[in-house]
């Protein structure tokens, strides 16, 4: 997916593109990471009365139907028969299916706090995805640190009990780390669709995890059987459209005005919103274990970010 330079963004003297947000990108980011944090609250409702993998054919579904109206609007079209929907059926497998049947499997088990914090590791398995699978995003001292105090984050969020109890509860809290590997798997992946509108890439992914979706909903649920209430249709849609559909619109927006860089910001804002909405409305409640896991992780994540080492060098 193609960064585009906009009008906010300067050259340094070696040539990279550095990216200053003004206000209304910065609004942008903080509006992201609620409606992403959201999805995890939207999920701990909806998932009591629709089962998961029927709430994944829901959220994916209803999400394309959206992003299809939006491309019309904007006068898109979607490609015809080529071999490029072979890779958004690939993208579909890697960004909606796999981690979003993981992460609505393991919140049965766990709270959708402890969901948000996990799956902010994305960044942390896309740098040791991204060292193993490409040429030109190796490992440096500073990423290496960041992956080393991320994955202590991340076995101290576990809890040392999981050495002597292994059940259901901690193979919740690995489904989810299996979501966040599969992003940065998509993430990667990705980087062949960088010449096609993203906005174009993300319909074609939602319509290619809809059609698979289908006979594995019918394959392994009864989605015929289910009853939701007036308050799950209602997380239904939010998920879907909201941190979904507005998700998607908003993201690749900013991509494309504040850069990939800026937007790893929003994984620190992201377990922010979903803890305030899974203790405020769900009454959820978080242990020592998971603030400090959740510590750690953030300060994996600025170390492989590398502004705040930058900024340290200047003064």
């Amino acid at each position: 997916m193609k960064a585009m330079v906009s009008n906010n963004s300067e050259k340094q003297s070696d040539g990279q593109i550095n990216y200053q947000m003004n206000i209304k990108e910065w609004g942008l980011l903080l509006f992201l990471s609620l409606i992403w944090g959201g999805s995890f609250f939207f999920v701990e409702i909806a998932v009591k009365e629709i089962t998961p993998l029927t709430l994944v054919l829901g959220r994916v579904g209803l999400a394309s139907l959206f992003l299809l109206l939006f491309l019309h609007i904007k006068g898109l079209r979607m490609p015809g028969i080529s071999k490029i929907w072979g890779s958004f059926l690939i993208m579909g497998i890697l960004n909606n299916i796999i981690p979003f049947s993981l992460i609505v499997w393991g919140q049965t088990h766990i709270q959708s706090s402890l969901a948000s914090i996990l799956n902010a590791t994305t960044p942390i398995f896309t740098v040791i995805m991204a060292h193993l699978l490409t040429k030109d995003e190796k490992l440096t001292f500073n990423r290496g640190l960041g992956v080393f105090i991320g994955w202590v984050g991340v076995a101290v969020l576990i809890g040392v009990n999981a050495l002597e109890v292994f059940d259901v509860h901690i193979i919740g809290q690995i489904a989810v780390l299996g979501a966040a590997l599969s992003y940065a798997c998509a993430g990667i992946f990705g980087r062949r669709f960088k010449e096609i509108n993203s906005a174009v890439v993300a319909t074609g992914m939602l319509i290619g995890s809809t059609v698979m979706m289908i006979p594995m909903v019918f394959i392994f649920e009864s989605p015929l059987n289910l009853t939701p209430g007036f308050i799950t249709w209602g997380a239904m849609i939010g998920l879907s459209l909201i941190s979904t559909s507005i998700a998607y619109i908003v993201y690749f927006r900013l991509l494309a005005s504040a850069g990939a860089t800026n937007l790893l910001l929003v994984t620190f804002l992201i377990p922010v919103s979903a803890i305030f909405l899974g203790v405020m409305v769900l009454g959820e409640q978080l242990k020592w274990n998971d603030f400090g896991g959740m510590s750690l992780i953030f300060m994996g994540l600025i170390a492989i970010d590398g502004r705040v080492f930058k900024l340290l060098k200047r003064n």
